[in-house]
Parts: structure tokens; sequence; C-alpha cells
């Protein structure tokens, strides 16, 4: 099935088996493998990238679905050189140890960011709740998502 697909700013035309996720087009496809496979269920935000303005499992969205959005994946934060603030803020704040949840939550957190730039604690532990991280580091991640609206 060939769609095309917004990622990153960039319209990306592919070729994809009917029912391809998201995921596997990202990865395989077009090379961008800063969102990760976790669970392959939507619950552990390994995957996620920016779907129209939402953090979204890219294991669960199928390219078909993905074709009528606007995806931003971690690759896409940055601007050239200049990295997303919450990329900046995670690295100043050391909020990464093994950095395979890394890329789940800086998506998490630029997408809390451009719905509401001065987010309380709450708000940014209920944006980081669908992302999870065996080496612990969610106290950084918060701190880093204080920084980085600040």
């Amino acid at each position: 099935m060939k769609l095309a697909l917004t990622v990153n700013g960039a319209r990306r035309d592919v070729d994809v088996p009917p029912n391809a996720t998201l995921l596997s087009v990202l990865r395989d496809d077009l090379a961008l493998t800063g969102t990760r496979y976790g669970c392959g269920r939507g619950q552990c935000g390994a995957c996620f990238v920016i779907a129209d303005g939402r953090a979204v499992a890219s294991c669960l969205l199928t390219a078909d679905q993905a074709a009528r959005m606007e995806i931003t994946t971690v690759e896409g934060l940055a601007r050239g050189e200049d990295l997303h603030p919450v990329q900046r803020a995670f690295a100043e704040e050391d909020a990464m140890q093994c950095g395979y949840c890394t890329s789940g939550m800086l998506i998490s957190a630029a997408a809390l960011l451009a719905r509401d730039p001065s987010p309380d604690e709450v708000a940014i532990r209920d944006a980081l709740a669908g992302n999870l991280c065996r080496c612990g580091v969610y106290g950084r991640a918060v701190r880093a998502v204080q920084r980085a609206a600040s």
C-alpha cells in the first residue's frame, strides 16, 4: 500500500504492507530509529511520537492512520544543531541512564510543553506517566521538564 506520511515536517512516500504499524515504518522504512520498540502494546512509552500534537504509541497506530496526521519523532524535535528545550534540559539534569526510554519521555514532555508551557508538577507527572523507565530517572525527568518550562 502506497502512503504519503508527514514526518518531522517533510512528506515521506512509503510502500508498506496493510496494517503496518507506524513504528515499523519509522524504523524500517524511514531509518528513524530514535523511536524504540518496547512492549508492542502501547504500555511502555518507548515508541511514543507526537501525532497531531499528542504523544501516542506508534506501535498501536497503523501507517494508514498516521497518513492523516502530522507526526514528529524524537529526531524532529531539534532544529538543526539547536536542541529542543526538553532535550537540553534532560542533558543538563542527567535525566537518562541507559537511554532506552529517553526518546519517549522527550516526546511526552515536548507534547506537554506545546500545549501547556508552564505545567505544574502534577501535570508533568501525568504527562510522563505513560513512560516506563527501568533505571528510575523519574525525579530527574520531572526536574528536566520543569527546567525546560522555565
